[in-house]
């Protein structure tokens, strides 16, 4: 990583609200805590490791207001609201650095179907495949290997990189990034058991990516039995996961790596799953509910709800049954020495 910044650069990068101490070096390194050598800079994201920070050897420290401690000599201390919202700040600078966009165009080798419209500013790259009616929009960056199909739309500002599908009549809003494999608008899986066999139903509907959403490598978005398969703006979608046809998922939603879940069900606005969470068809999860890691969830569940376990139940009584359920042996063995005749 090719780092290079004076703490006063970094100071206005994350935007410091109080500064203490100074140093001659610049920064050249971002490291933990306790790994931290002199040109490196770290910070305090978890109050669990504040008592790492008097020790800690970086040159530059991003620390919450509300830190009380003075640096050492050569040490900076930026006093910012969210350290760990500040170190994604500066982080974003370095990698514009590091990964610049590419130039606007299209690589010979890509294949561009005659009826498709590419932004004369976005950029295509070696191997794409764009089939007839899609669209790109201005300043997207389609990277090696990306099919769009036919009548698909990419709106401006994407990101999406190698391996990528975006299959027919599926839509990106602006500042879609995706991750390498993803594919947005496979069928759904849909069958019919007729006469000792399993007839596949036609998916005949699309899927509709807002705005600003996100979505890890290798992760798979069915298109709709018919309509639409819906991502709400802002939506963060973690690799690995399986969205079935016919979902909708709100805005500013949160997918953990390997959730999955089932057909036609809705997740209203700002739902956080756990990894490794199933979700089953035709429920709800309403605004601002939680599912834990490895939940299996069944059933609709409340605004605001936390749940956890399988199936899913209140998280505080969850936690209450597990504990219980370590004891069950003893709780055995006393009832055991109580039926025992004398």
């Amino acid at each position: 990583m090719q780092v290079n910044y004076t703490p006063e650069e970094i100071a206005v990068i994350v935007g410091a609200q109080r500064v203490a101490g100074s140093a001659d070096r610049s920064v050249t390194d971002i490291a933990s805590l306790s790994a931290a050598h002199p040109g490196d800079l770290s910070f305090l994201g978890n109050p669990k490791y504040r008592s790492q920070v008097p020790d800690s050897a970086a040159t530059v420290l991003l620390l919450p207001l509300d830190y009380v401690g003075e640096p050492r000599a050569g040490q900076v201390f930026l006093h910012v609201e969210n350290p760990s919202a500040a170190l994604a700040r500066l982080c974003a600078r370095i990698e514009q650095a590091l990964w610049p966009k590419p130039a606007p165009g299209i690589h010979p080798s890509a294949v561009v179907a005659a009826g498709a419209v590419v932004d004369t500013t976005a950029h295509v790259g070696p191997l794409c495949v764009i089939e007839d009616g899609a669209q790109i929009g201005a300043g997207t960056v389609l990277q090696a290997s990306v099919f769009v199909g036919r009548d698909a739309r990419v709106g401006a500002g994407c990101f999406v990189m190698p391996g990528c599908v975006i299959a027919t009549t599926c839509e990106l809003g602006a500042r879609v990034r995706l991750q390498p494999g993803v594919v947005v608008g496979a069928d759904g899986f849909g069958y019919e058991f007729v006469k000792g066999r399993h007839e596949k139903v036609p998916q005949i509907g699309t899927v509709v990516i807002g705005d600003d959403v996100e979505i890890g490598a290798n992760t798979t978005l069915d298109r709709a039995r018919f309509s639409r398969t819906v991502v709400g703006e802002g939506t963060k979608i973690d690799n690995l996961v399986q969205v079935a046809h016919n979902v909708v998922i709100g805005k500013h939603c949160i997918l953990c790596s390997q959730v999955g879940i089932s057909g036609s069900t809705t997740l209203e606005d700002y739902v956080i799953l756990g990894g490794q969470a199933g979700i089953a068809g035709h429920i709800t999860l309403g605004k601002g509910s939680k599912a834990g890691g490895q939940a299996g969830v069944t059933s609709d569940v409340a605004p605001g709800a936390y749940v956890n376990g399988t199936p899913a139940i209140p998280y505080m009584l969850e936690r209450r049954l597990a504990v219980l359920h370590q004891r069950l042996p003893d709780l055995f063995k006393r009832v055991e020495r109580l039926e025992k005749p004398e």
